[in-house]
């Protein structure tokens, strides 16, 4: 089975939300704005699209050091597993895409910055496909509580048309 991996340029709308979920496994994420412009030959001027909202989900170290890095109006580069995720609220099935990052940096053609390389600790392995259902179940506890707020507060949910 193939992945999609994409690359997304653009600013991050919201603070980082860092949490532990699981058994102690680092998770990040924030929403992250990316609108398209183009050059409209009436007006002789570049023109913004329609900015497009994405959820990005960061791991482990990269959860940790985005943490660091990045905040709210910083422009960045993405490259992540494009994901989908389902559920079920009230009765009503929902949608949403969520770029699973594999790499974030700051846009560099939008400024300038100062990289700090840390030195290598070494971690027990992580079963990731069991970190990963341990935070969608907490996740999704939460969420059937009504508990469950964070970043994706900042946009409404995708509804899966009937």
């Amino acid at each position: 089975m193939s992945e999609t991996v994409i690359s997304i340029i653009g600013h991050v709308g919201t603070d980082v939300d860092y949490r532990k979920v699981g058994s102690g496994t680092d998770l990040g994420t924030f929403r992250l704005a990316t609108t398209p412009r183009r050059w409209d030959r009436s007006q002789r001027q570049y023109v913004d699209g329609t900015t497009s909202w994405i959820s990005v989900q960061c791991w482990r170290a990269l959860a940790v050091h985005v943490r660091d890095s990045v905040r709210r109006g910083d422009p960045v580069i993405v490259v992540g597993k494009l994901k989908t995720e389902e559920w079920t609220k009230d009765g009503v099935r929902n949608s949403r895409f969520v770029l699973e990052a594999v790499s974030v940096g700051h846009d560099l053609n939008r400024g300038v910055c100062t990289f700090h390389k840390l030195a290598r600790t070494v971690e027990a392995p992580v079963d990731e496909s069991l970190a990963a259902t341990e935070a969608l179940q907490e996740i999704e506890a939460a969420d059937s509580l009504g508990g469950y707020v964070d970043s994706e507060s900042a946009a409404a949910p995708l509804r899966e048309a009937s």
